[in-house]
This record gives C-alpha cells, sequence and structure tokens, in this order.
C-alpha cells in the first residue's frame, strides 16, 4: 500500500519510519510530476520542499500552529499531507483543487497567498495574537522562491525583530530563484552562504574528526546531525538576519529531511523569533527540471512525464509582445525594460538578450520597479515596464504619486488581463483599468487583436508626458479584426443597419462584440461596433455616436464597478447624453479558479447572452431617459 494513502492528516507522519519517510517523498514527487504534466502549475518549486514541508509537519501540530507559504504556490506538498492527496488530480480544474492554499479547501490553510512577500506580515499578526490571547501556539512563515526580494517582506522583519516573546519560526526557503535565478543584493548575500569554500571546508574537517574518536566520536556527530549542512558556525555570514536582531540557524540543506526536523525542532524552542535559513534546489528529483536553465520547471504547461517536453503550443499574446518590443527597442535606444521577476512569462527575455545593459530585473519589487521606472524617464529614458495585470494593483500609489504627478513618460504592459482562470482569484486581471481611471493624465490603450497591440505599444512608447498603459489577455490572441471605418480615434467594427445599438468594445472583447452584433442584426437590430483603441481617456468621438444611437451597450473584461463602461457612462451624463447604457463586465467578487470560457459562461460575457440582454431590452418598456441599465449578470 502506497505510503502516501496512509497519510490522512499531519499527525500521520509522525509514526513514520525512516525507511516510510523516504519512500513518501519519493511518492509525492511522482504524483506532483504526473499531475502537474496534465494539469498544468508550479511544479519546480513544489519538487524542492517536499523534504522541508515534511519536516515543519512532523515538527509542528498543524492546524493549531499555524503555517503560512509564500508564495502559496509551493503549497502543494502541504496539501497532499493534509488530507487532499485522494483529490490532486483535480488541481486547478473547475471545482478542484485551488493551486494556492485555500480556506474553503482545508482547516490547515489560512491565507491565501498567492501574491508574493506578504506572508512574514500575515505570520507578524498570528504571533501577535496569539501572545495576546496566552494561546500556546507558534506561527510558521515559509518564504522563498525569491519573495524575500519584495520589499514588504522586509518591512516585516523589521517589526517582527522587535517581538522578543514572539514563538515565530521563517523558515527561509533559498533555492536562488523566483521563476529565474533571484536578483539582487539580498540574492547576493544569501548565495555567499550557500557558496563559502571555507565553511564547507570546515564542515568536512569536523566530521573527519568527529567520526575518528573511538566509541563516542559517531554518536557525537549524530547528535550534530543538523550540522551536516549547515547549522550555524562562526564562519557563516549569519550577520544578514543577526544585524536585526533575530536568531539564525542555518544554512541547512533542505532535502535533508532529519537536519531540517532538528534545526526546526531547535527553532521552535527558543521562545522568540528565528529564521532557519534552508538550502534547497528547484525541481529536486526530476531531472528534466533540474536541467531546465531558464526557470526549472516553475510553472510548465502540460508535459510529457517521460523526457519533460512540453506539448507544442502556439504563439500566445505574450510572444507577440516580446517581438515587437525587441523591434522597438532596435529603432529607440533610449527605450529600456524593467521587469520584476518575471522576464520569461512578460516576454522580456528577448530584449534582455538583444540589450542586456538596458533591462532590469528588480526582484519581486512592483513599487520599486514603478518609481525607478519614474527616475529612468527623469533621466531621459523611455522605461517598459512589463507586468501582469494582478500585481500592478501593488504598485498603485507609485504609479499615481511617482510616475503621473511628474508626468513622467513611463510604458506599462499589462500582461494576463481580464480573466486568466486557473490561477483562481488572485490573478485574474480584472481590477487594473477601474484603478487607473483615477490617474490624472495617464492613457490606457486595449488591443483587440496583434495588430493593435504594435501599433498602440509604438504609439504608447511615443508619449514622453504621461504615462502610457497597454493591457493584453492571457493565451493565444484571435484573428485580427480589420476595421470599415474610423470615428474620432475609434475603429468602427461594424456597421450594419438602423442606429439601433452603439456596442463599445474594450479590447480583447472586441470579438464578442461582434458575434453579438451578428446575432443582433439577424434579428433585424442595426448595430455599430467600435473598438475605442484608447479606452483612457473617453474619445470626444465615442460621445457623439452615443448621442445618435438608441441604445449603448459596454463589453469589457473588467471589473464592472469603475471601469471603461462606468466611465464612459459618467461622461456621457456630463455631457448631456441621455441615451440608456447597459454596461457588461466582470462582477465584483473574487472568481473562483476555472477555464476562461467557464468563467466568462458563468459571469454573463458571451455572445449569447449579452445579445439576448440587448433584445430583451429593446422589447421591454422604455428606459426613463438618462437611466442606466447596470447589468453583471448577463443571464436573461
Amino acid at each position: 500500500m502506497p505510503v502516501l494513502d496512509q497519510i490522512t492528516a499531519p499527525r500521520d507522519l509522525r509514526a513514520l519510519s525512516e525507511e516510510e519517510l523516504t519512500q513518501l517523498a519519493a511518492e509525492i514527487r511522482d504524483l506532483l510530476i504526473r499531475t502537474v504534466a496534465t494539469n498544468s502549475g508550479h511544479l519546480g518549486p513544489n519538487l524542492g520542499v517536499v523534504e522541508l514541508t515534511l519536516a515543519i509537519h512532523r515538527v509542528f501540530d498543524s492546524p493549531r500552529d499555524k503555517i503560512v507559504f509564500d508564495t502559496g504556490h509551493q503549497s502543494y506538498v502541504h496539501k497532499l499531507v493534509t488530507g487532499r492527496a485522494a483529490d490532486f488530480a483535480t488541481l486547478r480544474r473547475e471545482g478542484g483543487l485551488s493551486g494556492y492554499p485555500s480556506q474553503a479547501e482545508s482547516e490547515h490553510d489560512l491565507v491565501e497567498n498567492s501574491h508574493a512577500s506578504t506572508a512574514l506580515s500575515y505570520a507578524d499578526g498570528l504571533a501577535k495574537a496569539f501572545r495576546i490571547r496566552g494561546e500556546d501556539r507558534h506561527t510558521v512563515a515559509v518564504i522563498g522562491d525569491g519573495a524575500l526580494t519584495g520589499g514588504m517582506a522586509w518591512e516585516a522583519l523589521n517589526n517582527i525583530a522587535i517581538q522578543h516573546d514572539s514563538r515565530l519560526v521563517i523558515v527561509v526557503n533559498d533555492n536562488g530563484r523566483s521563476y529565474t535565478p533571484t536578483i539582487g543584493g539580498l540574492a547576493t548575500a544569501l548565495t555567499s552562504l550557500r557558496t563559502n569554500p571555507r565553511y564547507e571546508h570546515v564542515l568536512d574537517v569536523v566530521k573527519r574528526r568527529l567520526t575518528a574518536v573511538p566509541g563516542v566520536g559517531p554518536a557525537a556527530y549524530d547528535a550534530l546531525h543538523a550540522m551536516k549542512k549547515g547549522l550555524k558556525d562562526a564562519l557563516a555570514p549569519q550577520g544578514l538576519f543577526e544585524d536585526l536582531g533575530l536568531k539564525y540557524v542555518g544554512p541547512v540543506d533542505g532535502h535533508d529531511r532529519a537536519a531540517m526536523e532538528q534545526a526546526l525542532a531547535q527553532a521552535k524552542r527558543f521562545g522568540g523569533p528565528v529564521i532557519v535559513h534552508a538550502i534547497t534546489r528547484k525541481g529536486f528529483g526530476y531531472d528534466p527540471a533540474e536541467r531546465h536553465e531558464a526557470d526549472q520547471f516553475h510553472a510548465p504547461g502540460p508535459f510529457d512525464v517521460q523526457t519533460g517536453a512540453e506539448k507544442p503550443k502556439g504563439p500566445i499574446w505574450t510572444d507577440h509582445f516580446a517581438e515587437h518590443v525587441v523591434r522597438i527597442g532596435e529603432r529607440r535606444p533610449d527605450v529600456v525594460a524593467i521587469t520584476a521577476a518575471m522576464m520569461h512569462p512578460v516576454g522580456l527575455d528577448a530584449f534582455q538578450a538583444r540589450f542586456p545593459e538596458r533591462t532590469f530585473d528588480v526582484g519581486i519589487a512592483e513599487q520599486h520597479a514603478a518609481t525607478s521606472a519614474a527616475g529612468l524617464a527623469m533621466g531621459g529614458l523611455h522605461p517598459v515596464f512589463a507586468v501582469y495585470a494582478t500585481f500592478l494593483n501593488r504598485a498603485f500609489d507609485q504609479v499615481l504619486m511617482d510616475v503621473a504627478l511628474h508626468r513622467c513618460g513611463v510604458t506599462f504592459v499589462l500582461d494576463r488581463s481580464g480573466v486568466t482562470g486557473d490561477d483562481g482569484a488572485s490573478h485574474n486581471g480584472m481590477w487594473d483599468m477601474s484603478l487607473l481611471q483615477v490617474v490624472p493624465g495617464l492613457r490606457l490603450a486595449a488591443p483587440r487583436d496583434v495588430t493593435r497591440m504594435r501599433e498602440l505599444l509604438d504609439e504608447a512608447v511615443e508619449v514622453a508626458d504621461a504615462p502610457t498603459v497597454v493591457r493584453f489577455p492571457k493565451g493565444p490572441p484571435p484573428e485580427d479584426i480589420p476595421a470599415i471605418g474610423r470615428a474620432g480615434g475609434c475603429d468602427v467594427l461594424v456597421r450594419d443597419g438602423a442606429r439601433d445599438v452603439l456596442v463599445v468594445a474594450v479590447g480583447s472583447m472586441a470579438t464578442v462584440a461582434v458575434d453579438v452584433a451578428q446575432r443582433l442584426v439577424a434579428q433585424g437590430v442595426g448595430v455599430t461596433v467600435v473598438d475605442p483603441r484608447w479606452v483612457k481617456p473617453v474619445d470626444p468621438a465615442l460621445v457623439e455616436l452615443a448621442r445618435t444611437h438608441r441604445r449603448v451597450v459596454s463589453i469589457e473584461d473588467n471589473g464592472v464597478v469603475g471601469g471603461v463602461g462606468a466611465v464612459l457612462l459618467q461622461t456621457l451624463a456630463a455631457e448631456g447624453v441621455r441615451t440608456p447604457v447597459r454596461l457588461h463586465g466582470i462582477p465584483q467578487e473574487f472568481l473562483d479558479h476555472a477555464k476562461r470560457p467557464a468563467i466568462l459562461e458563468r459571469i454573463g460575457l458571451t455572445p449569447s447572452a449579452i445579445a439576448l440582454d440587448v433584445l430583451h431590452d429593446i422589447t421591454a418598456e422604455p428606459v426613463p431617459e438618462g437611466r442606466a441599465l447596470l447589468d453583471v449578470d448577463a443571464s436573461p
């Protein structure tokens, strides 16, 4: 019987023999590989924390003791040993297990932290709460995979250090990487811990001399087994953390479970905040992942288990951006590129290869990236900061007060905008257009296809006195949709029949809008479909088009509150345009993980649902002048 089948809760781990624990680690790695090969997900980070996670759960008592992972994509092993192994085949599937910790799944999951560098702040608060309430409980924060490059983590450390009686254990999972090799001074310092040759030499001497002592030598060495891969000694530069006032243990081989258990037990006994520095290898135990130089199979798509070869897929939006930004860089020597630890995922690796001196990876530090971009612009350059749409949320104040206030020419390229699906609530890029609408002077473009993406990116980098934003979704782009005419700066995509309905198509929803138009025309309804291209500020031509139509329908893959449609409605009201407006967008809720089409179907952002709504409006009682028809659930 597989050992994993016997594990229904973490307490079951404590009854296992060494042989069984070794077998369990192998079974876990095999299940991780087979599941992610089919479902996709975060493989490399989880292969690297198998023994580390087992050690944590054998030393601490979850759920009484709270364990917080940062980032949460390192939690697959934690899921497997907390009673979810039988459901693991549903990982990232609709109705199945989330790719991150989830309160709805288990009492062992407290923080659904899929944005990095937050766990230490959560843990600080938890530990303080337990102390104030007089509860004998520990908090464990597992932080790594680049998360320590985020400024918020260091804000937390600064506060944790003065909580001398806080029962908080911080496990630094030091794999030298986030997606790619971790960048920055901290990373360099951690590397020195791993690679100090004098340090390794002394460890070897200690081992040889202890084991040579007759009788007591081997026992003494066994008692100091946690030193095998480096518990604290005078040669380790642990001052990086101890200067903050934090007790430091390590570095420890994170793949040596016994050593990890001894280090964690030592930290648990201390009674104050302790850092345990674990050295791990991303992708450990799966040869194709360990040899994958780009990112150690950080988050591969479906792949062949035997060879590690990813299954062929066509180019996605990111690939087209990657090609075009290099072309811009070739003709514009003032253009520089910035990423926040995501060089490959956002498509800047080609730019880096071509212009290494003009490419900057700042680590998981979006706030710093935005303000550094402002400084680059002040210095006469034009930065292009490529980032997932969901992660720009973290830098809103910097976009507003550091970039826009100073009228800096910075272009933000937002990948994975709109509904992204599989990664769940935290990764849907559904907030950016609402947040950015309040930024004075900012210009926001939403291309409908690859040709428009190239055009709008070219236009964006020409703006030198204000921030510009170009956003596009996840996955493969649609076929180009040619314009049949222009109205101001807007592209007219459909003009058929009377001016019954004006459909405002925002970005990737243009294909939906054209489909809606075809359905309405088939029912005898006249339709005009326009793509504003630049959705902020509102094009005056759009106002005049709305004035001459009987109804206006906006369709966007952004939250309906404060989005493009909402601002259009406000603008029309201010201009005295009384045409009824119906807004179609994403409801203001946290969307459960599922494939993008399934989510769009559920929230009513499909051609059939929207067309039925429009027909219902047309056949219903007349709407009073000036009244907006707000709809976030487009079912009839």
